[in-house]
């Protein structure tokens, strides 16, 4: 990890949407009391229209695909070759990976080694960054036959002593496999097929983003048709094979991918185009550290509030993060409480960032 002190030139509305997710991330990971949130903000059940948090992580993998155009011209700028770009992707591979079971083993207490949001995040990068060295041909095809492959799998692959095509939650040969890799801490890896073609769907952008000979009007055009094709694309196939996050399945890929591209569409118009910067200025400063308000805010908040413990009037033994949700309700209600509550969580940790905004310091694998 790297601290820089100069604040190079970005895409402003790349940053913006990078930490609209993350705010998102933060929001629906930390939502006070469950029941006090609509269902857009949790996880769909098995089998339903998927929600609005179930985009959040999808368009970050997203995100990581369009910037990865722009580091790797950067890089390739200062270190020509492909040895010393495989090194530097391995390196934040192994970095984000690390940094997830650090957060994974702090949660559980113990020493935690397997695929969860960083981990995957670092696989569909590296695979991504690889296939990037390819011509946007092969691309292309690459995406395409990882979705296919991983539809397939699904599809056509016998789940031993009870048949193919099965689909249910414990029924589906995702499930089982990951059943078998469990014990070598793989359970998940699988995963890594289809995130790697949506890593790559994002690639196209940031080429789009980059190419200096297109007008930003047909840029932004590309992203509303391009969005609108994958998102369609990703309806009809979800009467074959339905949305799953659980399973990452092709449909829900590039329904995620397809509105991906029109939400940045809007805030490339808004912010880029139309030149309106100082509405997403929270975005930014998110965007900007998305290590930090990720990875430092739950590796803080587990070793802090959820740890630390005092005792109600009552003499009940509560922790600090119960504690302050007690607060937050008893001050404005159960429903608006949890919203005060999660807000109060997303502000404090925009203090620290814009501290740092401030001191221009931003820390990236």
């Amino acid at each position: 990890m790297s601290a820089e002190n100069t604040l190079p030139k970005r895409l402003i509305s790349l940053d913006a949407f990078r930490g609209f997710t993350i705010i998102s991330m933060l929001m629906v990971n930390n939502p006070g009391y469950d029941s006090a949130f609509p269902r857009q903000f949790r996880h769909a059940p098995w089998g339903e229209m998927v929600t609005f948090c179930d985009m959040i992580f999808p368009w970050f993998l997203f995100i990581v695909g369009v910037a990865i155009p722009f580091s790797a011209s950067s890089f390739h700028k200062k270190y020509p070759g492909f040895f010393p770009y495989f090194e530097k992707a391995l390196k934040r591979a192994i970095l984000l990976i690390f940094f997830g079971i650090m957060i994974d083993s702090s949660i559980q207490k113990r020493i935690a080694i397997g695929m969860d949001v960083l981990q995957l995040i670092g696989f569909a990068f590296f695979c991504g960054a690889m296939c990037y060295e390819l011509t946007r041909r092969w691309r292309i095809i690459v995406a395409v036959l990882l979705l296919i492959i991983h539809w397939a799998l699904i599809r056509f692959m016998p789940i031993p002593g009870v048949g193919a095509g099965f689909f249910e939650p414990q029924k589906n040969i995702i499930s089982y496999i990951n059943q078998h890799l469990a014990p070598y801490h793989l359970a998940g890896i699988l995963s890594v097929i289809p995130t790697t073609s949506l890593v790559l769907i994002g690639t196209f952008f940031g080429d789009l983003f980059r190419d200096q000979n297109v007008k930003p009007l047909k840029k932004l055009v590309t992203l509303f048709i391009t969005g609108a094709i994958l998102t369609v694309l990703g309806i009809l196939w979800n009467y074959d094979l339905p949305f799953s996050k659980a399973v990452w399945t092709a449909s829900y890929i590039l329904f995620s991918a397809g509105l991906g591209c029109i939400v940045l569409g809007i805030f490339y118009y808004v912010i880029d185009i139309m030149d309106y910067k100082k509405w997403a200025f929270p975005f930014v400063v998110y965007g900007m550290n998305a290590i930090t308000a990720y990875f430092i805010s739950i590796m803080v908040r587990v070793h802090t509030v959820q740890e630390w413990y005092t005792t109600t009037a009552s003499g009940e033994k509560i922790t600090l993060w119960q504690a302050m949700l007690n607060f937050w309700a008893n001050l404005a209600g159960i429903n608006f409480g949890s919203y005060l509550f999660t807000g109060s969580y997303i502000f404090f940790w925009f203090l620290v960032l814009w501290w740092m905004y401030r001191k221009q310091l931003f820390f990236r694998v």
